[in-house]
């Protein structure tokens, strides 16, 4: 499974799990970017282990379970000014968002009450430089009120860039970088929180 087909299938996977929680009336859940947040590892020359993330989170489940959640490629944070910009043009190829589109069952987890929690497996499709990927996924979900919901990755996730066909992007940042290595499998870390509308 590929860095950005996991990361943007997660987000997709939190938002339908959201959504499971919407009442009778067909509550609709949107993405909370302030307290969100998808972050990923790199390791370069074997040894120094970084840390990056997304800024541009943004997304919402309908009352009815149809689900679109929006990844800006653009908002890459590595840290360093350079390395975003190589990142967002030789990796993503400029290219705006990522995006997953996915249908659930809401009634999954209607009984689930305020501070109870579960575990979910779902599948979505991620859209990701012209590519269209099925992907699944299992996340940790809490009810944190009526109207708010907690999503996080379940264990750790560990995605490949060449699954991603972003290899290609990862070689010209190592030769532009002068590294002798830039690590081809990432761990990738999801908090995300959601709140209903009517």
């Amino acid at each position: 499974m590929g860095k950005f087909k996991s990361i943007t299938l997660a987000g997709t996977l939190s938002l339908m799990a959201a959504a499971a929680w919407a009442d009778g009336h067909a509550k609709s859940w949107t993405l909370d970017p302030a307290l969100s947040n998808v972050s990923f590892g790199s390791i370069k020359n074997d040894y120094v282990g970084e840390s990056h993330s997304f800024g541009d989170i943004s997304g919402g489940v309908t009352g009815n379970g149809q689900v679109e959640i929006s990844l800006g490629l653009g908002s890459v944070q590595t840290n360093i000014d350079i390395r975003n910009e190589r990142m967002i043009e030789h990796v993503f190829k400029n290219a705006p968002d990522a995006k997953i589109t996915a249908e659930i069952d809401m009634s999954e987890l209607d009984a689930l009450a305020i501070g109870e929690a579960t575990t979910i497996e779902t599948f979505g499709t991620v859209a990701l430089l012209g590519t269209d990927n099925e992907l699944d996924a299992k996340l940790f979900v809490m009810r944190l009120s009526e109207t708010q919901v907690m999503v996080a990755s379940e264990g750790m996730v560990m995605l490949s860039t060449e699954d991603a066909g972003i290899n290609a992007g990862i070689d010209v940042l190592q030769e532009l970088a002068g590294l002798d290595s830039i690590t081809r499998v990432s761990p990738v870390s999801l908090r995300l929180f959601f709140t209903s509308g009517s």
